[in-house]
């Protein structure tokens, strides 16, 4: 029977599952710096402190190669990571529309040139060191925490953004710190860490951490065998990982735990992007943005804007409030589509209360309570290590946390990565799959597979990642990676 539903799922996925990839809802398709690609949330801790680590990526697709490299956060986006806990965290059974989230941290960005009078926009040489002469481009950024109550609280101010990996002129990206080879595997310690990233992490007095800036995107899977109409994913002699060779542009917060309030409590982490109301276009190249800002995207989960809401509603969940998931996107959930499309037995496509337990509300919901999740590196030579114990499908390959704070799937077991939190090199593929196809509402479980159990043949990501913050791996080097 488990050699026949995988057979079913290999060969069905194309219909809904993941028929998109960074590209889920029709308008902010249209929109790449204001489109997120990815939200993680995850456990951490530095030194003797614990945190609560966010991170949101925007602008999907980012070729390295390209020139000139005009990537860049938007200065007329508003970039908010969100958290609620306690009272202030809807739950897949209560709405709660008049919640607001216990804490949002709102990114800002300025644009500014050395030079406005050269075609080298961005780079006008060899660039030693963050805004030395040759950054061109400078982008700078401000952070603040908006509490529930309205208090605002500038966390960081004119924090640097470091230049995008264009190659020879940042060579302190790439291996052997020359921009001909490409760039450096993840690391383990901060020391290893490039120049550029190095300088661009920054702390304040209250034990923050805040990094914006290119990465590697560290999304992984083989979505052109999709739109190949390779439902096997059998068309190429090695597994084929469709957003290799990629950048994102990323933004990473460490959130000390006491700042939530302690870690005896469940959190739950989305993003989103916003622009201003009015744009007045005016020939005088200044053009004047107004009015209130305007929710233009929003990402919790992984998968559920692409794999659960269909085509027509997915442009109104992207203007929606996480507080109406309940009323208006739960049946998508507890009725997956998808679940059909790929097989599931019966009795698996109806009353999903524990498919609908992840993603309603569609945030990502992470257990403070637990010891550091284990740290994903990479399998590239020179790269730091995985932890011991990670594993890219979390729970469904053993990887298990202990909370104190909740039962889990029995003595407070809960998984290692998604959908317990999101870490980087989770399979968030895999993972969705397996979950769909198992039946996680009965004891015991009934897991589908095994925890070698592979959809798609991509089981790494293209570079090993930081075990360090800001754990995104470093930004691609086109003159090593280039797409056809």
């Amino acid at each position: 029977m488990k050699t026949k539903a995988f057979t079913l799922a290999a060969s069905l996925l194309a219909s809904a599952a993941f028929s998109s990839s960074h590209m889920d809802a029709p308008l902010v398709t249209l929109d790449p710096a204001a489109n997120t690609t990815d939200v993680y949330a995850f456990v951490s801790q530095r030194n003797t402190t614990k945190y609560l680590t966010v991170a949101l990526a925007v602008y999907p697709h980012e070729e390295p190669g390209v020139g000139p490299n005009k990537y860049n956060f938007d200065d007329n986006v508003l970039y908010r990571i969100n958290v609620a806990t306690g009272a202030s965290l809807p739950t897949a059974q209560t709405p709660k529309p008049a919640s607001k989230p216990t804490c949002t941290y709102e990114f800002s960005f300025k644009t500014s040139y050395k030079n406005t009078g050269t075609i080298a926009q961005s780079y006008l040489g060899v660039i030693g060191a963050l805004d030395d002469a040759s950054q061109n481009l400078v982008q700078r950024y401000t952070v603040r925490k908006i509490a529930s109550n309205g208090k605002a609280t500038a966390l960081f101010t004119g924090v640097i953004v470091p230049p995008n990996n264009q190659g020879l002129v940042t060579p302190l990206y790439n291996q052997s710190e020359n921009g001909a080879n490409p760039a450096k595997e993840g690391v383990a310690a901060e020391a290893g860490l490039d120049g550029y990233t190095a300088g661009a992490v920054h702390s304040n007095a209250m034990g923050y951490q805040v990094f914006a800036g290119q990465r590697d995107d560290g999304f992984y899977g083989d979505i052109q065998s999709i739109f190949d109409l390779d439902f096997s994913f059998a068309g190429t002699s090695k597994p084929f990982d469709s957003q290799s060779g990629y950048n994102v542009h990323t933004i990473v917060l460490n959130i000390p735990i006491s700042e939530l309030g302690g870690d005896q409590q469940i959190a739950g982490v989305w993003a989103d992007t916003s622009r201003r109301a009015t744009n007045v276009l005016r020939n005088t190249g200044l053009d004047a943005r107004t009015g209130s800002w305007i929710q233009v995207g929003r990402q919790g989960n992984p998968l559920f804007c692409e794999a659960f809401i269909p085509g027509m509603v997915k442009d109104s969940y992207n203007r929606s409030s996480v507080t109406e998931d309940v009323l208006r996107f739960r049946h998508y959930a507890t009725a997956p589509e998808l679940a059909s499309i790929l097989g599931a037995p019966l009795d698996r496509r109806v009353n999903r209360s524990d498919i609908a337990g992840i993603f309603i509300p569609d945030v990502i919901k992470v257990d403070l309570s637990t010891s550091p999740a284990r740290l994903a590196g990479g399998t590239n030579p020179g790269a730091a290590p995985d932890d011991v114990g990670f594993h890219r499908l979390g729970i469904f390959g053993g990887d298990t946390l202990t909370s104190t704070v909740q039962e889990g799937f029995g003595g407070g077991t809960v998984p290692g990565g998604w959908p317990n939190g999101r870490r980087f090199g989770d399979d968030v593929i895999d993972i969705g799959v397996i979950a769909l196809l198992s039946d996680l509402r009965t004891s015991p479980l009934q897991i589908f597979g095994s925890p070698a159990t592979d959809i798609d043949r991509v089981t790494s990501n293209d570079i090993g990642y930081n075990k360090v913050f800001p754990y995104a791996a470093t930004p691609l080097n086109g003159r090593n990676h280039q797409h056809d």
